[in-house]
């Protein structure tokens, strides 16, 4: 599967070796993860089943490349109009090919179709992190919905407007919105249409944090994804197995917790972890010492000489 295959997205990697140190892809990120960027600036990054499908094939690629420890999803840097993440459907786009809007279950199927793309979203392996900056209105929302993290820049919109078109947001919005937020907001949202500013998005829990737009908010996604793309990943994988799906049923849960510790134990992460934990190094600040030359101790170790050492994850 080639990257050229992608119309509708901008796709930027990290550097990729082999074991021997070789550089098999240069990489454009400065970190282990990579960005898809929804790349639709003159529609405001409408989704078409092509834009969809299309983020669901990229994300395949990447949960088989150890490269690819961790994923931004976001919409295109490059605006022409207004930012935004993704405005939702393109409602001028066709359905696929052989299915007629005025059948009841051939609409039925249509939506099935979709929601085989989300979920191929929600069921993703690794951290997904969404980049909200600006609109995130419809299937744009959904799509954020299925995410494991959410940032999202002070100007950004959040909101499930189909019902101002006498439709509603069946990508799985109303039952995910409900599960993330609580039912009554989830009703307000989707009875109302009426979008929430990013502050009422991060209050609420639909998103984890907030920066103002520009810099301050790309580099806030810059270091999240650096940090989850250096972290234990199969530790990362068990935890978003279980909130995600083991909440569902409680009982369950625990079960999966019990198995996922047995899968867990088995990984370098796991191993590294441990041995950081109870292996010393020398202060780097006063190279060991205790102390600086004037006399004063160091303020890193405090005059122990020696710190705790940090795990050097490698990822699945």
């Amino acid at each position: 599967m080639s990257e050229k295959e992608f119309e509708h997205l901008k796709i930027d990697w990290p550097t990729k070796v082999n074991d021997q140190g070789e550089v098999l892809r240069e990489g454009t990120v400065d970190g282990n993860y990579a960005v898809i960027a929804i790349n639709r600036p003159d529609r405001l990054n409408a989704l078409t089943e092509q834009t969809v499908s299309e983020i669901s094939r990229a994300l395949r690629m990447m949960e088989i490349d150890g490269s690819v420890r961790a994923v931004v999803l976001r919409g295109t840097k490059d605006f022409t109009k207004k930012p935004a993440f993704s405005a939702g459907a393109d409602l001028a786009a066709a359905f696929s090919p052989g299915l007629k809007p005025n059948v009841s279950w051939h609409m039925a199927l249509a939506m099935r179709i979709r929601h085989r793309e989300y979920d191929e979203l929600e069921q993703f392996s690794k951290p997904l992190i969404a980049a909200v900056d600006g609109f995130a209105l419809g299937g744009g929302c959904e799509l954020v919905l299925c995410c494991d993290l959410v940032i999202v820049s002070d100007r950004s919109k959040l909101g499930l407007p189909e019902v101002q078109r006498g439709i509603f947001p069946a990508n799985g919005g109303v039952t995910r919105m409900a599960e993330r937020i609580g039912t009554n907001r989830a009703l307000q949202m989707a009875m109302t249409g009426e979008p929430i500013d990013g502050q009422t998005a991060v209050d609420w829990g639909l998103a984890n944090w907030i920066a103002p737009a520009g810099e301050e908010f790309e580099k806030l996604v810059h270091e999240k994804a650096k940090w989850f793309g250096e972290a234990a990943t199969t530790a990362l994988f068990v935890i978003k197995k279980c909130v995600k799906f083991g909440t569902r049923n409680v009982q369950l849960g625990t079960i999966m917790e019990q198995m996922g510790f047995g899968i867990n134990q088995m990984s370098f992460d796991a191993k590294e972890g441990i041995m950081a934990f109870n292996r010393k190094v020398k202060c780097p600040k006063c190279g060991g010492k205790g102390k600086f030359e004037d006399g004063t101790t160091c303020d890193v170790c405090k005059g122990r000489r020696k710190l705790k050492d940090t795990p050097h994850f490698k990822g699945m």
